[in-house]
């Protein structure tokens, strides 16, 4: 799997960042091919009859049980120019709240925690967006937005319509 995926990835760079209408099919039969294959290898447990809890299963049978049931997420990518192939960056992105958290042990109020979360929000889409922190904090000290946040409003009304 590990395998076909990174082929995966490298043939959608190829197209340009998204697969063209109709050539994703390959693709998803033999991600079934290998599913399929897993499942024959690695089968659920069979419970014992005897207790009535759930029966534990394998780190690799869950795994292979997500890729079965979340098939069309793991695979939006190549359909879907605006999907990267890996969530990192949405993980680096709350990295250093999680780590403010560990350090801090906790926030001190929900109202603490809420802007927080909208400063490192803003500064994060500055920093996608290539620009500076300071160049995207000092509009708004003056009471004003960062000239790109009006161009992307300015974007979503005119294409709103």
């Amino acid at each position: 799997m590990h395998k076909l995926l990174l082929e995966l990835r490298e043939a959608v760079d190829q197209a340009g960042g998204a697969l063209p209408p109709g050539g994703a099919k390959h693709w998803r039969t033999r991600y079934r091919k290998i599913i399929g294959r897993g499942q024959t290898e690695c089968p659920a447990p069979e419970p014992d009859g005897i207790a009535r809890r759930r029966v534990k299963r394998s780190k690799s049978l869950n795994l292979l049980e997500r890729l079965l049931d979340y098939e069309d997420e793991v695979q939006r990518f190549m359909e879907n120019a605006e999907v990267p192939f890996t969530s990192n960056q949405g993980e680096r992105d709350l990295r250093m709240t999680k780590v403010k958290q560990k350090i801090s042990g906790c926030f001190r109020s929900k109202d603490g925690a809420r802007a927080s979360c909208l400063v490192r929000s803003y500064l994060i889409t500055c920093q996608k967006n290539n620009v500076e922190p300071s160049e995207a904090l000092a509009p708004l000290f003056n009471g004003s937005w960062s000239n790109f946040i009006l161009e992307k409003f300015q974007y979503q009304q005119e294409h709103a319509e």
